[in-house]
């Protein structure tokens, strides 16, 4: 195989869940065959911050239909290396390596699918449709968070995007988002404290903190405003960021993932904080479709 010259082209950024490509590569696997195509509507998983799955659905080759089980990063080295996932060895941008979406199958490739071969590319709709509202209620719970703890910073941590000190930024340890939901772990020590937060009134007051979280979630799902990722280029490399006009301002968050197009599309949004280990706090969060 000879290096890949050019990123693959993704549609879902604007929602697409069907389109047509042509096959760049068919990399074969135990784990089942991956193929790579010129430009997809799949959302892959992230290797570095896998907080969104990845797409799964169909590719349709002359008369044969084929699972896609998920959708991941892959990439290609100028001298012809190849590798999907966690198996790639360099940070996303490295010099010398093109970046792509691989589409894993259940089992093997059907029988004569090469490069140069044109396909059509189906994604689960029900299933993507449940992750871009898990997405997007992540996002929000994340900033209702921060504005409901803004009290408790005695220093300065930054800010987040409607201006709010950046809780979710400095202590996210990890997020996994699933269909209407998401679960989120954030890091409370003594780096924490040094930075100037109140860990203890924070555990103090936690019932109230939560239930001002659902009651700001509860105003911005009745504002139905408008949910949009906006992108710098047409590549799975290029920068993607979710806007959203809520009633404080508008959001503005660097996100690579799938998103609901409205705040309209939930009949609610609803936060439990959990902080059974002092050190740590897990924010569940739960979307109901409208």
């Amino acid at each position: 195989m000879s290096g890949i010259e050019t990123s693959t082209t993704v549609g879902f950024p604007s929602g697409d869940l069907e389109g047509s490509g042509t096959v760049l590569h068919v990399e074969s696997s135990p784990d089942g065959d991956v193929i790579v195509v010129d430009a997809t509507p799949f959302h892959p998983v992230d290797h570095t911050w896998p907080d969104q799955p990845g797409d799964t659905g169909a590719i349709s080759f002359g008369g044969d239909e084929v699972a896609v089980v998920d959708a991941l990063m892959a990439a290609s080295s100028d001298e012809g290396e190849f590798a999907v996932g966690t198996g790639i060895p360099v940070k996303r941008g490295a010099d010398g390596w093109t970046w792509l979406v691989g589409h894993r199958l259940a089992g093997a490739a059907p029988a004569g699918l090469a490069a140069g071969d044109p396909v059509r590319l189906r994604v689960d709709a029900t299933r993507r449709s449940g992750l871009s509202r898990g997405h997007t209620a992540c996002h929000l719970a994340s900033l209702a968070l921060d504005l409901a703890v803004a009290d408790l910073w005695r220093k300065d941590p930054g800010a987040d995007a409607l201006g709010a000190p950046d809780f979710e930024g400095r202590t996210n340890q990890s997020s996994r988002i699933h269909e209407d939901g998401s679960v989120d772990e954030y890091r409370l020590g003594k780096s924490l404290r040094r930075a100037g937060f109140d860990t203890e009134t924070f555990s103090a007051t936690l019932a109230e903190r939560e239930h001002a979280i659902n009651a700001r979630l509860r105003t911005w799902v009745a504002s139905a405003a408008l949910s949009r990722i906006v992108t710098d280029g047409p590549t799975i490399v290029d920068r993607r960021t979710w806007v959203c006009g809520l009633p404080e301002g508008e959001a503005r968050i660097l996100c690579g993932g799938t998103h609901a197009h409205s705040l309209s599309e939930f009949a609610a949004i609803e936060v439990s904080l959990d902080l059974s280990d002092p050190q740590l706090l897990v924010m569940t969060t739960r979307a109901v479709a409208a």
